[in-house]
């Protein structure tokens, strides 16, 4: 089967003036382009739901975005909320915080109870590491915390923190997580040639807003 970058994407826009059109725009695309997912505000789910109704498209939003340091039960009203209004995939950035102040504990209590919802509901579990502001040596116990629980992929960023996805971050994620754990690379990702260094280091799905120029490159590199 050729390879088809389209199948990695999930087609994002969370930037803070998001705005209806714009999350319409973005469904539209994601439907014609046949990519993974959307990833829209947890306000837009319902609006993302009717426009993709009957694709294959899947609708993510994310929980504690963009800093993480949401009290758990927040977080879980969050899931519940997106769950209620139809995500299929939540992508929640741990408590920065505990994992700053060496506090593992907290966070895996967090994912614990963050967890069980999402899975309950036969939905889709990330959990964002924001890899950018971690040095590797969290990174690699962060991946040996989130390995003893079932969720479905690493992700890597926000998109809001200076330094994004890196080769090297994924790198270092697939070393340490089951081979079946996902890895998604987020941030910073503006061109093909970024976002297939990505997938032959292990990313296994790419949060891009720049999708539509991606697609555009593969199809120019590859004749598609």
């Amino acid at each position: 089967m050729s390879f088809n970058i389209a199948s990695y994407i999930e087609h994002t826009i969370l930037k803070q003036t998001t705005t209806l059109a714009e999350v319409d725009k973005v469904c539209v695309e994601a439907s014609m382009e046949n990519f993974v997912a959307v990833c829209v505000p947890p306000k837009y789910v319902l609006n993302a739901k009717k426009l993709l109704d009957g694709s294959r498209v899947k609708i993510a939003t994310v929980i504690g975005f963009p800093l993480g340091y949401n009290v758990t039960d927040v977080k879980l009203r969050e899931i519940d909320d997106a769950l209620n209004m139809g995500a299929d995939e939540v992508d929640m950035v741990h408590d920065l915080c505990a994992l700053k102040n060496n506090n593992w504990k907290l966070l895996e209590d967090e994912i614990a109870a963050c967890l069980k919802p999402v899975h309950d509901a036969g939905k889709v579990m990330k959990v964002i590491l924001e890899t950018g502001i971690l040095t590797d040596s969290e990174i690699v116990k962060c991946c040996q915390l989130y390995s003893n629980f079932k969720i479905d992929y690493i992700k890597t960023s926000t998109g809001f923190a200076d330094i994004g996805a890196t080769v090297n971050a994924i790198k270092l994620i697939k070393a340490n997580i089951p081979a079946k754990m996902g890895i998604k690379a987020s941030g910073g990702i503006r061109n093909y040639a970024f976002a297939k260094e990505l997938i032959d280091a292990g990313a296994t799905r790419l949060g891009c807003s720049s999708s539509w120029q991606i697609m555009k490159e593969f199809r120019l590199a590859t004749g598609g």
